[in-house]
């Protein structure tokens, strides 16, 4: 498998998550307009989805593309930024079906800016220390927690549970990304590896929360 991907597991555990992704998004389309979901609950279900696509799809062919080193390094700017994309898109339905109105808009709509002013970072700093890079992504998403409140008006303990495992579930990929533990080998599994399966533990436990209760 070598000769065909440059890291097979990794690629192939998020093309995995791009499939399914995908899958996803048709589920949530298909059931948001069976129970004539608001234009705007739409969107942002599209908006979930698409982000989860692309980060998906970006990072497995990453990982799987064997060229020079200065496409592998555009693929790589581009994966890491895919993480900001998937970030705000996850606050998408959050924040505009489960929050709604104003407070829902604005909170998405600086996660947006921020997701925005990350990739940008990104861009200027690509090789920042692997710590700092780590900490942006864990900060963004646990930012959730300034509409915990109001979420906790809204998502019933269940949902609530499943928003809040999927934010664990990230952040423990997250830490392991950034602590590189050599201990964690598992035969041909290494972190960046385990680190891959958290990630889409994390977005599974969001899609389940957005499609069994915010549609």
């Amino acid at each position: 498998m070598d000769k065909y991907f440059r890291e097979p597991m990794n690629s192939l555990t998020h093309f995995m998550g791009a499939i399914l992704a995908i899958v996803a998004l048709i589920a949530m389309i298909i059931k948001g307009i069976s129970v004539n979901i608001s234009t705007i609950g739409l969107v942002s279900v599209i908006i979930f989805g698409v982000s989860m696509i692309l980060l998906y799809t970006v990072s497995a062919t990453y990982h799987a593309v064997i060229s020079t080193d200065k496409i592998i390094k555009a693929f790589r700017r581009l994966d890491h930024s895919m993480i900001f994309i998937l970030i705000a898109g996850s606050y998408a339905p959050f924040c505009l079906i489960a929050l709604d109105g104003t407070m829902g808009k604005v909170f998405f709509t600086i996660m947006i800016l921020v997701a925005l002013g990350g990739i940008i970072f990104k861009m200027c700093w690509f090789n920042c220390p692997r710590w700092l890079q780590t900490s942006l992504y864990i900060i963004m998403g646990w930012s959730a927690l300034f509409v915990i409140k109001p979420l906790s008006h809204t998502l019933t303990p269940v949902p609530m549970m499943l928003l809040v495992l999927g934010g664990v579930f990230y952040t423990i990929g997250g830490i392991i990304y950034g602590v590189k533990p050599k201990k964690l080998q598992i035969g041909s599994f290494g972190f960046h590896e385990i680190f891959h399966i958290f990630i889409l533990l994390g977005s599974l436990s969001h899609f389940i929360c957005v499609y069994t209760y915010l549609l």
